[in-house]
């Protein structure tokens, strides 16, 4: 009666184990590998499994230390770190928010603009939220911004790091559905510019609606001028026009020269196109800026100069970066290399470079890394016993009969997903559900749309996935980057150094208020991707679909011309070493096809 009872509720009593095990305190990683160690040991002395049945752990584990995918990961870390030390984030700020500064909600704008570049470059919450929390949250409390719009859109901006390529998230989530991380970029590219733009509505509405609690920047705060007092906001604008010319020119012509450096004869993709187009754009943007200040032509405004050099290098690495990921010259860790490479050569053209730099990069990547390969394989012993207990058809059943079908499906998920970011980290979200959800999709999902295709559902539920784990940054009481902005924002009442002014310190319950409004916009964003799947969808190439019993036919009929065409076949000249090499071709096909070599 025992064995019967524990053999039919093993699996709701793995996740109440491991409940528990998490509650009190012990690390994640090895939460994970203990309770799936636990209950396999119990599976065994009670009869449900085979004795030898951990023998295969080890080989799983070693798998996992072999997936090339994951390097990605420090590559990525290393990158970000070495952009982020070098004061990037405050050349930005700095530069974008004396460019937005004079219209209301500028520096508001700036901000996110920065932490959506931040996010492409550094990929790290914590530095960005920390970094615009540093520099940016005295300039808008200054200058009188609303406490929730200034804190919400910091927290908020540095959460972009989950969902803009190249993001770590996508490339666990990539790995975790047993996908590319090329395709999981390319179909998160336009969702996530789209969530910028949002953000970016949302604080022009506000600048309409209630100008007082976003209030643009006095004349004296602006520090680029001209000789003559003018701004130089024409000058940028005219360089802006004549790159974005020349980007759409690169774009009408795109196809023409890559394919013809690749031989590529199928139109691009339109996620690479924007990418490779903005590169060009970005290219000459630089070497114009370069060129005036040799020459010391005078034809652009220092703010336009200024905004070029700052502007442009992280940004070229970045489409470089995912460029050559998305035109398929590099993988996703060949890209993160280069990336990598390419920081070292930004920070050592700012002179910002050093081995204590070095050092401190090198120290947090390790940390990062290895915190994410022991959630990692923890996780895999935990999935490793719950499949031998046939989870994976236990979840498939609770989620089968689930009313709305498919849509159903996916509300539940997300709305299972948002719970579980208040509490726990991304990181442990896709290592622990994601493996047990991600079958359950694959069979549900491509049957939604006409016409999608496997790859592209789970590519599209990925997507889904990351939009709403940026959430778990936001949502209390565990919001990790509510966490990182308390810890830089001022705890008590300041004197300021510019105006002189008293400053009241920054309540915590007025940073939870500000995350309230972007969470409502992240949300919307999810329902938009899940309303509109051709956003992930819409650049994804389908392959070509190949029927196994047509294929068949066709081996069986050239195989039957072989035979009665036996004199052409083999001539005089043709050696039986030849005649045997092709015939070993033949078994090779059919035994791929699935089907035993005639002998």
């Amino acid at each position: 009666m025992e064995a019967s009872f524990l053999a039919q509720q093993f699996v709701p009593l793995m996740f109440v184990g491991l409940f528990i095990l998490l509650l009190t305190g012990f690390p994640v990683a090895f939460a994970l590998a203990a309770c799936g160690l636990g209950f396999g040991f119990i599976g065994m002395e009670a009869g449900l499994f085979p004795a030898s049945m951990f023998q295969a752990l080890p080989l799983r584990i070693f798998g996992i230390m072999q997936n090339d995918t994951l390097l990605a990961i420090p590559f990525f870390t290393f990158m970000g770190i070495i952009l982020e030390r070098s004061g990037m984030a405050e050349d930005l700020l700095e530069t974008v928010g004396q460019v937005f500064g004079p219209v209301r909600g500028g520096v508001a704008i700036a901000v996110i603009l920065v932490g959506a570049l931040l996010a492409a470059t550094t990929g790290v919450v914590a530095a960005a939220v920390i970094s615009m929390g540093l520099i940016s949250l005295p300039i808008m409390l200054r200058y009188g911004y609303s406490r929730t719009i200034a804190t919400g859109t910091i927290t908020a901006s540095g959460t972009l790091a989950q969902a803009i390529p190249p993001s770590l998230v996508l490339i666990v989530l990539a790995d975790q559905l047993g996908r590319s991380v090329g395709d999981m970029y390319a179909g998160a590219l336009i969702p996530g510019l789209l969530l910028v733009g949002l953000y970016i509505l949302f604080i022009v509405v506000v600048a309409l609606v209630k100008p007082d609690m976003v209030p643009a920047l006095p004349p004296e705060a602006r520090i680029y001028r001209e000789d003559n007092g003018a701004s130089g906001h024409r000058s940028l604008l005219i360089l802006l026009a004549l790159c974005a010319v020349i980007g759409y020119g690169w774009a009408q012509v795109h196809d023409q020269i890559i394919g013809g450096i690749t031989g590529r004869t199928q139109p691009a993709a339109g996620d690479e196109i924007i990418i490779m187009s903005m590169t060009v754009a970005s290219l000459t943007g630089l070497a114009l800026s370069i060129v005036n200040r040799v020459t010391k032509m005078g034809l652009l405004s220092k703010l336009a100069e200024q905004v070029t050099f700052v502007l442009m290098p992280p940004l070229i690495l970045i489409f470089l970066v995912l460029g050559t990921i998305f035109l398929g010259v590099a993988t996703p860790t060949e890209g993160g290399a280069m990336g990598a490479l390419g920081a070292v050569v930004l920070a050592l053209v700012k002179r910002k470079f050093s081995m204590d730099l070095t050092r401190q990069a090198l120290d947090s990547t390790a940390k990062l890394a290895s915190f994410v390969l022991f959630i990692l394989i923890g996780s895999t012993v935990f999935s490793f016993t719950f499949n031998a207990a046939d989870g994976h058809i236990w979840v498939e059943h609770l989620f089968k009969d689930m009313p709305g079908g498919a849509i159903g499906f996916l509300i539940v998920v997300n709305l299972l997903i948002f719970i579980l970011g208040c509490f726990i980290d991304f990181f442990e979200i896709a290592f622990i559900v994601i493996p047990l959800l991600a079958p359950v999709a694959e069979k549900i999902l491509p049957g939604m749309v006409p016409g999608m295709t496997p790859d592209q559902a789970m590519i599209w539920f990925g997507v889904i996935i990351a939009m709403n784990l940026q959430t778990s940054f936001l949502t209390p009481p565990f919001g990790f980057a509510l966490f990182y902005l308390r810890s830089v924002a001022p705890k008590n009442d300041y004197k300021d150094r510019v105006t002189g002014a008293l400053i009241p310190s920054v309540k915590t319950t007025e940073i939870y208020k500000g995350s309230i409004a972007f969470i409502g916009l992240q949300l919307i964003m999810v329902a938009a991707v899940i309303m509109y799947p051709g956003l992930v969808t819409g650049g994804m190439e389908e392959g070509t679909k190949l029927d196994a019993s047509e294929v068949m036919q066709q081996l069986e009929s050239s195989s039957n011309a072989g035979e009665t065409g036996a004199g052409d076949a083999l001539k005089p000249n043709d050696s039986a070493e030849d005649a045997n090499s092709q015939k070993s071709d033949d078994d090779a096909l059919k035994a791929l096809m699935g089907t035993e070599p005639k002998k």
